[in-house]
């Protein structure tokens, strides 16, 4: 990761973040591990709870211990102690949070409503966050501003569209050694993150189709060449599904119905929502757990059987291991960055969403370009003129 490390050494000798109590609710893996390094390198103190219950990499948060972050994170812990764990980050009285996905942030905004006066800022990497947060804004709930790390165009570009394309195919074939060449893939939703998974699909010679609400991104998935269908339609002809849209029953009960024997049935997206499990153990006859590691076999009274990955949780992070460092390089290093722009300018912000400043985002894509040994053009005094000039004609 030598965007990130970079910033971590810009970090500790600028100390941007000294004397600042950080409360973080992230997935708990060797690449947040580098982020938490980067923080404390630039003088914060950090508690870190897990994002997600099935995706805390135990070595890892006994490791950062070590290195003396506070950790409230265990691998495969109830939905129960998932929150307490949120609860004991909280704890450490924060002025600043991160959070991917906003359960942090409504447990200052419905449980913890005491905290709210002294928590100055935040950030949000998911775009299922940012969907909630936006909302909460728009209901003047928010408190405090939060910047929308995951709306940068290097994070939509390189995690969203190549790290959830990539990871979201590795742990669907970890789960099942399924080949998926020859096979059609039921993508739901066609955002960054949705239109990586169908391109890396199709690059694995599997038929794509792709189901929308949004017809624009419907036209946009048809232009691409790709099948697009309702999933009432889709749900009769797929082998494998992966809902990626942030929102719940996308797959449902009348979906489920219908679908072919052995189909897989996996989600990409923050909360297992997206797939309803509930419908699916309703129409199940027999349950039978673990038929592989991370894969779960519903029988159906008819016969057929539905296979249910990762028990309708992420499955880039669960059957697999997430984005590769590679990706999170440039995610975390936004993170980074923006933290200790939003310490500088929190004073002087109104409770809302912000973008990251465009600064920001160049420098990290400036960065790892450096760091991959990549030159780029630069603007001649001739272009800027021409650039910034209404009076040059053709």
């Amino acid at each position: 990761m030598p965007v990130l490390t970079a910033v971590g050494e810009r970090f500790a000798a600028e100390r941007p973040l000294e004397g600042l109590r950080i409360a973080a609710c992230l997935h708990v893996t060797a690449e947040t591990a580098v982020l938490m390094g980067a923080l404390k390198a630039g003088g914060a103190e950090v508690a870190l709870a897990a994002s997600n219950p099935l995706s805390t990499q135990d070595d890892v948060a006994e490791a950062l211990r070590d290195y003396g972050v506070t950790v409230h994170a265990q691998a495969g812990v109830t939905m129960e102690t998932y929150y307490r764990h949120i609860h004991q980050a909280l704890d450490i009285l924060p002025d600043i949070v991160l959070d991917d996905g906003c359960d942090l942030v409504n447990i200052l905004h419905t449980e913890r409503t005491e905290l709210l006066e002294t928590v100055s800022g935040g950030c949000e990497e998911t775009t299922t966050g940012i969907i909630r947060l936006r909302q909460m804004a728009a209901e003047q709930a928010l408190r405090f501003p939060v910047v929308a790390v995951n709306d940068t165009r290097t994070k939509r570009m390189f995690d969203n569209r190549y790290g959830t394309g990539q990871s979201t195919l590795d742990g669907i074939m970890r789960a099942t050694n399924t080949l998926l060449a020859g096979k059609t893939v039921v993508v739901a939703g066609f955002g960054y993150c949705g239109r990586g998974v169908a391109e890396r699909a199709r690059g694995l010679g599997a038929r794509v189709v792709v189901t929308e609400i949004d017809p624009v991104k419907a036209l946009d998935a048809s232009l691409q060449g790709y099948d697009v269908r309702s999933m009432a339609s889709a749900a009769r002809a797929g082998d494998v599904f992966v809902t990626v849209t942030g929102n719940r029953d996308v797959i449902r009960g009348e979906h489920l119905a219908v679908m072919k024997d052995g189909a897989i049935l996996a989600n990409a997206g923050h909360f297992d929502v997206e797939i309803d499990v509930r419908a699916l153990d309703d129409l199940a006859q027999a349950v039978h757990r673990g038929v592989r590691p991370n894969t779960d076999e519903y029988v159906l009274a008819d016969g057929r059987r539905l296979l249910l990955l990762a028990e309708g949780r992420l499955v880039n992070l669960t059957a697999a291991e997430g984005h590769p460092a590679a990706v999170m390089d440039m995610s975390f290093s936004a993170q980074a960055l923006a933290i200790a722009w939003l310490a500088r300018e929190r004073v002087r912000l109104a409770p809302g969403v912000y973008d990251v400043p465009e600064e920001i985002d160049v420098e990290v894509a400036r960065l790892k370009l450096a760091a991959a040994g990549i030159e780029v053009d630069e603007l001649t005094s001739d272009q800027r003129e021409y650039l910034h000039s209404w009076r040059i004609g053709s």
